[in-house]
């Protein structure tokens, strides 16, 4: 057999997604290129690789064995890569990121001080929810990411660096805005916007709730946090949220947090990487960095204060 590097890297691809279209948009390559050497790569081994189930492409018996060999290789390649650019220092060098949908409201400012620190290093960041974010780490297809809870189903290694938290949001019109000490039993006739199934928040309010022994009315459901804030706006419901997804509404009076018992849920946000992961020199640079600085760069404030009296006022004068 005759196979090429560049032949493994583009099966790899292929057979991780079962898709030459998502293939050749990770690997900037038109998607004739990538058939073209999967094609070759078939020639070379003598038997086919993949097959055709109605639309779907799956991995023939000779694939799969295939696969496994090809990501062994990779990774090899990738460790390889890893320690010439040890030798170079962290002056250059590539940085792979994965980030969960709600730590973007705080990325861009940690990667900014950073890039000031290390303007040779080349950061890629991967924006996604949970479920993405663990099949990356289990694919090794990233340095580091930076998550809530940490997954249990992937051997991962994980570090605390920041507080995240969880408050009960509100339109500013809202009846319990500006109460103190509302009670979960007042909370709980309430309906609640929700993220989706699987969400990093959602799990920790489901959980919240549960060890309380309350239910959660459940409306509406978004995948997005600014659609979840919009539906709270428009009086759909109230949601929990992490502080830092809120910063800006906060300051133009768009949201509010309501003061209940039990709340704010304490969290922390995690960086992650799987366990045994031989760190690059960029990748241990900004770990250390986020280890140690994230919390003064980009941690959340203070809870706002609610002055009730004021408030209350305010209601009067409206009837």
């Amino acid at each position: 057999m005759h196979i090429t590097l560049r032949q493994l890297r583009v099966f790899e691809a292929v057979a991780r997604h079962l898709s030459y279209t998502k293939a050749s948009q990770e690997l900037h390559l038109s998607q004739p290129a990538v058939s073209m050497q999967v094609r070759q790569l078939e020639d070379d081994v003598g038997i086919p690789l993949f097959e055709k189930l109605g639309k779907r492409t799956e991995l023939t018996e000779a694939g799969r064995e295939l696969f496994n060999y090809s990501r062994s290789i990779n990774r090899s390649l990738l460790e390889l890569e890893e320690v010439m650019q040890s030798l170079k220092g962290v002056s250059s060098g590539c940085l792979h990121l994965a980030v969960a949908s709600t730590v973007n409201y705080f990325a861009p400012r940690l990667l900014a001080v950073f890039h000031q620190r290390y303007p040779g290093i080349t950061p890629r960041l991967d924006v996604t929810n949970r479920e993405a974010l663990i099949r990356l780490l289990e694919n090794n297809s990233v340095d580091l990411a930076l998550m809530g809870l940490p997954p249990t189903e992937v051997e991962v290694e994980s570090e605390a660096f920041m507080d995240n938290p969880l408050v009960v949001i509100a339109p500013p019109t809202h009846p319990l805005v500006g109460e103190s000490d509302i009670s979960l039993t007042r909370l709980a006739q309430e309906t609640f916007v929700m993220r989706e199934a699987g969400s990093g928040t959602r799990q920790a309010m489901e959980r919240f709730f549960k060890e309380q022994g309350m239910p959660i009315r459940h409306g509406m459901q978004m995948t997005l946090n600014e659609a979840v804030k919009q539906a709270v706006r428009s009086g759909l419901g109230l949601s929990v949220v992490s502080l830092h997804t809120i910063e800006l509404e906060l300051e133009t009076g768009r949201l509010k947090v309501l003061d209940i018992v039990g709340f704010p849920l304490r969290r922390q946000w995690h960086l992650v990487y799987r366990r045994a992961k031989r760190l690059s020199p960029a990748a241990r640079a900004f770990r250390d960095f986020v280890v140690q600085e994230a919390a003064q760069i980009a941690g959340p404030g203070p809870l706002p204060t609610v002055d009730t009296t004021l408030l209350a006022n305010e209601r009067d004068s409206r009837t």
